[in-house]
């Protein structure tokens, strides 16, 4: 691993360490969301221009880190902004930290997984080519899927930056818009599991299943016409 690489690991490595250790995490949390939400729509009200920045800064080092806190992260943005404009704030914050997440381990441990399965990683990177879209978007859309391992392991692959960048922006809308719904009414939330009911979770999982349409009715049609 050259010299510029392993600053960039040193550097992430300083920043997650820092996090932990000013007790970050504890702060991002339902009880304290709760208690802190009216001295942060004061906040809002008075400076908010330097609140949205605030926020989508934390945010994009939340996601670009692979850090806790999203789920929160995703709540404050309708409690503070309002449903429809904590959407698009959460939804571009986290597409930008996804996306710098993807490209640094892209620059960082991809020639090392080529060189190691680089045989093995053809198949894969010849579909993802054809239809990385459609995958990326079933991915984002099915909740079971951990959206920091996505983030990493699309960055091992030749999926190009465009097609993560809009495939993950498309993708999280929809889950993005149920928590920061969520998030404009706080008050009715004890714990994250009420938010997204089984109806919910089903809804999602059909438009990551209707995502893969296009690739199925590509790979039948193909298979007719052999």
């Amino acid at each position: 691993m050259n010299r510029s690489r392993l600053i960039v690991l040193i550097t992430i490595g300083i920043l997650i360490a820092l996090f932990f250790y000013f007790g970050l995490a504890d702060h991002l949390t339902l009880d304290s969301l709760k208690s802190n939400r009216a001295r942060l729509e004061e906040f809002y009200g008075e400076h908010r221009v330097a609140m949205v920045s605030v926020f989508m800064a934390l945010y994009i080092l939340q996601t670009a880190l692979s850090l806790p806190g999203a789920t929160i992260l995703s709540l404050a943005a309708g409690a503070i902004f309002g449903a429809l404009t904590g959407t698009v704030y959460a939804v571009t914050a986290a597409t930008i930290g996804a996306s710098l997440a993807f490209l640094v381990t892209r620059y960082v441990f991809k020639d090392a997984v080529r060189a190691r399965f680089g045989q093995r990683l053809e198949k894969i990177n010849r579909e993802l080519g054809r239809e990385g879209l459609h995958y990326l978007l079933f991915l984002r859309l099915v909740p079971v899927f951990p959206f920091f391992l996505i983030n990493l392991g699309a960055g091992l692959t030749n999926m190009s930056l465009r097609t993560f960048f809009f495939g993950t922006m498309i993708g999280i809308i929809p889950g993005g818009f149920i928590y920061c719904n969520a998030g404009a009414s706080l008050a009715s939330i004890e714990t994250a599991s009420d938010i997204a009911s089984p109806g919910t979770l089903a809804s999602l999982a059909l438009l990551g299943l209707l995502a893969l349409v296009p690739v199925a009715y590509r790979k039948f049609r193909k298979r007719r016409e052999n």
